[in-house]
This record gives C-alpha cells, structure tokens and sequence, in this order.
C-alpha cells in the first residue's frame, strides 16, 4: 500500500498551520511536517473586533500551491478551527459585513436577556452547552439588534471552517461538531432549534441540515488541474484534539491546553441534570458521543501578557516564573473581565488588589500568576468532573502547544493529585488527519487512530509530588470561582 499524503489546515485563535501527514500503512508510521506557518491576527473593522478571512484564504491556498510546487499529490484535506464565529454570505455568495470574533464586546448583555427570557433551566435543558457571553446564539440576537442591515441581506450563515470549505469547493456544508458550539443546536432532536433562532431573530433558513464528521464536502482544484477531496473532519479544533487524545481507560480525562484550556471527559450520554447545570459543563458533539467539559481562559492570559510586555523569550519567563513563590497572587482565570480587557497585566494586578493580595509587579511574577491559579482551576475542574460523573479521575492527558510548558505540567500534576501525561503537542492537527484516514478507510475506527498515535508520538509522564503547596491555598482559590452571578440559579423557571 502506497503513502498517503494528507493535508491539515489547522486555525486556531491566534495562529494557523498547513500541515502535511505522511501515512504509511505498511508500517502503521506517521510522519508531520509543517508546511506553513502564519498569524491569525484580529483587526478592528466596521466598528467590531474582527478576523481576517481573506489573509487567513491568502495563507491555505499558499500553503496548498507549495505543496504541488514540491510535486507532493495531496490525497485529501481537512479543515479544523476555534468555534462558535459566523461568516455571512448573501444570495451571491459574498460575504456580509465583517466576521465578527467572539471576543468583541457586542454581545455584552445579551446572555442575560436569554436567561430573563427562558430560564437557565430550560435554556440548557434545549441544549446542553455552556453559558459563555460569546455563544454563537448571543452572536446573532446582537446582529440582529445592532446590524440590522446586515441581517437583510444575509441568505447563509456558515461557521468558520464552513466558510473556508466554501471557499476551497463553492459547496455548503454545516459539520456537527462546530456546529454543537453554537448553543443553536436542540440536544434531543440534533437539529437548529427553531425557537432559538427566532429568539436570535435570524431566519432559519440561513442553516443547512447538518453532516456528521467524515463528510466529503466537494474538491479543491489545485493549480495544476488536479480534483482534491476536502472532507469536513471534525472540524471543531477541540473535537479533532480529543480524537487524538490517546486516552488510556475510562478514568482518563483530557486537557486541550493552548490559547483556550477545554477539560473534560468522553461520554456517550450528555449531561444535563441539576449538577451538570450549577457546573456549568458543555455537551460538544465529539466523532463519537459527546465532549463533556468546560472551557477555561487558558494561555490567552500569558499570550496576552508577553504582548504587552513585549517578551519573545518564552522558555527565559517560564525559568523565572519557576523561581517565585507558590501561590503568592491568585485570580480566577475564567473570570469575564479577562477574556478582552484592554491592559492585561493591570487587570490581573486590579484582580489581585481587589482581593487583597499582593499585586505581581515583575513579568516573572504574573507568569507564576496565570501558571498557579490554571493549575488550581484545572484541579477545581477535574474534581467538579468526577462528582458530576460520579467517579474520581486518575490520570490527565494534557495535549495540544499548551503541553510543552513542563513547569505548567508538574504543576497541574501536584494540584490535581494524579499523573499528567502530556502529548501529543500537535492534537487537533492528528484528530484532522485521523478523521481523513478514517473516512477514506485507511484507519479502522478512533482506537485504532490513538494507537498509531501512541506509536508514533511518545508521551511524557508528570507524577505528582509530596509536600505541594496547592492543598493550603484551595480554600482561598475556591472563594474566587464561585458560579456565575449571571445564571441566577436559583430563578424560577
């Protein structure tokens, strides 16, 4: 059996890959090599915080044209990208308005008119997803409230990686496990929910019915004329990871670390019970069942803070951040204040002020910081896990860019209390290439994907160690990450 040449495009908030999977089905070896590089950089435009479609079109196709440059016959290609955002298209196919990203402040407000309107209860009885101010469904009451010339010209809504499938065949495609984000989705008949989407005031008829992953949307006709396959893979970039997350038993938990952390744990029933609610969990649609998690703020913080402080040596902070003391300043990461603020490093400082801590001056200080209170949210997250599933978990696997930051690592090791292992670093990339393969029946099924992947891409193990000081300050961070005062959870329904 001949090598495969499978082809990546892997977006995420902050930077995008084209990458190119060599699969040798002789040898059950996989071989990655990244062809492209580049910055998913937002622009302000039109008034809003937008992504830039047509730099990030710009860089997939220059990365396809050099792989035909390179005379490599691409087999197929997979999309993945961040959730939740829309691109509107009008009756031509041309795009309305801007792509608006999730961390502009539109929707500011708009969650609290859902739960005034339905109930949290009901709300998430509908649909089984997280309540985060960006959701898809706050997205487009805020259109629709605030663009309403946008709205009457719009005849299509496609999410991002949707978009690009377009862009790539002219056919349109909704893949499931993007569209899950959305908070759009009716958990019990698996299609849009009508009366969300006339509360969001759009027309249901901007949404196709939607594919399950493993779709082929159409071809890609390369520069030379010849017809590439795109097949819509799992095209949420966390459902990807997860696939290639080489979870050992049942009492493994994942952890997608990198610009967002999303924890949580496979299940082939979603949970959306009483407890499920007071944690907040989301019901992704993953390859196979469902992801059960929660998002955390993730490394945007440190990525934000080196931004600002124009620090490029990240290994150099992490040996710094590694000297301060532990626990010294703590901030709940998942708090709304950060997911855009301004000036990061001064709103962590103000969030430790207002708490009465000391305030982290040094760079090395705010690492140590963000690292600390992750790892006291990540074990706060696990636990409130374990309770809703009814069993302790008693291993980590910690896999995506966030996996190589060690110190990060052990930490999260000695707070949670169980072993880490960490990789492979490049998970979305392998979920994408594995949901190709077994599209075109080149891999059996998902086990058969996360052995190759074992074999292929060794993992390191974190133990935790004796004599953490994480137990001590547990108390103190809990009173940080109480539930939500927005969700008023105790409104009557």
């Amino acid at each position: 059996m001949s090598t495969r040449n499978i082809v990546a495009i892997d977006l995420g908030a902050s930077s995008g890959r084209v990458m190119l999977a060599q699969w040798q089905p002789a040898e059950q070896r996989m071989v990655l090599r990244e062809v492209r590089r580049f910055v998913n950089q937002r622009r302000y435009q039109a008034g809003y915080d937008c992504w830039d479609l047509d730099s990030l079109e710009d860089e997939i196709r220059a990365g396809l044209a050099q792989l035909e440059t390179e005379g490599v016959a691409i087999d197929s290609i997979g999309i993945d990208t961040w959730g939740v955002d829309l691109v509107l298209l009008d009756a031509q196919g041309e795009r309305v308005g801007a792509a608006v990203s999730y961390r502009d402040p539109r929707t500011q407000g708009v969650m609290q008119q859902a739960i005034q309107q339905w109930g949290v209860a009901a709300l998430y009885r509908k649909t089984g997803i997280q309540f985060l101010p960006f959701n898809t469904l706050y997205q487009l009451r805020a259109l629709h409230q605030q663009q309403p010339d946008w709205v009457a010209q719009v005849k299509h809504a496609l999410l991002i990686p949707d978009y690009f499938h377009y862009r790539l065949t002219g056919n349109l495609h909704w893949e499931y496990t993007n569209a899950t984000t959305t908070q759009l989705l009716n958990l019990h008949s698996g299609e849009w929910d009508r009366e969300l989407l006339a509360w969001a005031g759009v027309n249901a008829s901007w949404f196709g019915n939607i594919q399950p992953p493993g779709q082929t949307v159409g071809h890609w006709r390369s520069p030379q004329g010849r017809d590439v396959p795109v097949i819509a893979v799992a095209t949420h970039d966390t459902a990807s990871a997860v696939l290639a997350t080489p979870l050992e038993h049942d009492h493994a938990a994942y952890l997608c670390s990198g610009t967002w952390s999303l924890m949580g744990f496979e299940s082939l029933q979603p949970y959306t019970d009483a407890a499920a609610l007071r944690a907040n969990v989301t019901n992704e649609g993953g390859a196979e069942g469902y992801r059960v998690l929660k998002n955390i703020m993730g490394l945007w913080l440190l990525q934000r803070v080196c931004t600002e402080l124009a620090i490029d040596d990240l290994p150099a902070l992490v040996s710094e951040a590694q000297q301060q003391p532990a626990c010294r300043w703590l901030i709940n990461p998942n708090a709304s204040r950060f997911i855009n603020p301004d000036n990061m490093v001064a709103e962590i400082q103000n969030a430790c002020a207002e708490q009465g801590m000391p305030v982290p001056q040094s760079a090395a200080a705010l690492a140590r910081c963000i690292f600390d209170s992750l790892a006291l949210l990540y074990r706060h997250t696990l636990q409130e896990l374990g309770q809703l599933r009814g069993a302790a978990f008693s291993q980590l696997h910690v896999v995506g860019g966030g996996c190589q930051n060690r110190f990060l690592n052990q930490l999260t090791a000695d707070a949670c209390g169980v072993p880490v292992l960490a990789g492979p670093v490049e998970a979305s990339t392998l979920g994408n290439v594995g949901c190709q393969l077994m599209a075109v029946a080149a891999l059996a099924d998902v086990p058969a994907l996360r052995q190759a992947i074992r074999q292929n891409f060794p993992l390191e193990t974190f133990t935790p160690q004796s004599g953490s000081t994480f137990d001590a300050c547990q108390v103190r961070f809990a009173a940080l990450c109480q539930p939500m005062k927005e969700l008023a959870y105790d409104k009557a329904d």
